[in-house]
């Protein structure tokens, strides 16, 4: 698409519950403080970006919530104070979220128009955080995006379900699923070094997906209690701070991101406990 200028990074999962959000966030707020322009895109209805990235748990709005009413994606974007542009999904109701499901299975052009519009700035990279499993958004999507991070556990569940990843089948059927394999990469998240269990999904995974890149964050208590205070995991230290940094420098070098001049140094982090007034 001769329109296209920059990269779309869709990060993606076969089931909930593995931190894709988490990574997704992560990888947005390293690239930011590399000086890229992120824009982070949240198609997922549980509208759980905007709290990694530190907006406030009553602002409910967001873009997909209001893409029946054809909005300008522009007048959407949320700033955060971790130099990412947000586009949240927004909360929706049961019923809306059926009429937008509806909506993206007939007319899929009414999300891909608009991100090859935020794609054709120069300067930008998109970071897609999709819902879990194949979704009419997602294969909106799919033809779009330079990079497929696929996250998964590393546990027994996801050893089953890794097959079907190197195939592209969990993205669903047909040459769109096959090519979109081509350009996955696997993210293995909370990966216990020297646990048998771990190292054995580990070396599946890079068994089957051959020469496509294979990253793995480990298993760190400080990644959770960073999320318990809204804060970024790649904020603090330790070997889940530390992976998490360097997933986001292998996708920038497998895209070829150009180097920039670093930003300014960031405002201090954004505490849900000082929100809450529970701190200082």
């Amino acid at each position: 698409d001769s329109a296209r200028h920059m990269p779309l990074i869709a990060f993606v999962s076969p089931k909930g519950g593995v931190g894709k959000t988490t990574l997704a966030a992560n990888v947005s707020a390293v690239l930011a403080s590399l000086g890229h322009e992120v824009l982070a895109l949240d198609i997922d209805p549980q509208n759980a970006l905007r709290l990694h990235l530190g907006v406030p748990l009553h602002e409910e709005s967001g873009y997909l919530a209001s893409l029946r009413e054809s909005i300008d994606w522009r007048t959407a974007i949320r700033p955060t104070r971790a130099r990412v542009s947000l586009l949240a999904h927004g909360t929706i109701d049961p019923r809306s979220a059926l009429d937008l499901t509806r909506l993206l299975l007939e007319r899929p052009e009414v999300l891909a128009n608009p991100v090859r519009e935020m794609l054709a700035e120069p300067s930008r990279v998109v970071v897609l955080d999709a819902p879990p499993g194949a979704t009419p958004g997602l294969s909106a999507l799919l033809p779009l995006a330079d990079l497929i991070c696929v996250a998964l556990l590393a546990d027994s569940g996801s050893a089953a379900i890794i097959p079907s990843i190197a195939t592209g089948r969990f993205l669903g059927r047909g040459t769109l699923a096959s090519r979109s394999a081509a350009k996955a990469m696997m993210i293995l998240n909370q990966v216990e070094l020297g646990a048998p269990l771990s190292d054995a999904v580990l070396d599946f995974a890079q068994q089957q997906m051959g020469d496509r890149p294979v990253a793995a964050v480990a298993r760190d208590p400080a990644v959770a209690e960073a999320l318990a205070d809204r804060r970024l995991p790649v904020e603090g230290t330790g070997p889940g701070s530390e992976d998490l940094s360097l997933l986001a420098d292998t996708i920038a070098k497998r895209l070829a991101l150009e180097v920039v001049p670093p930003p300014e140094p960031p405002r201090r982090a954004f505490s849900a406990l000082s929100a809450w007034g529970h701190r200082t």
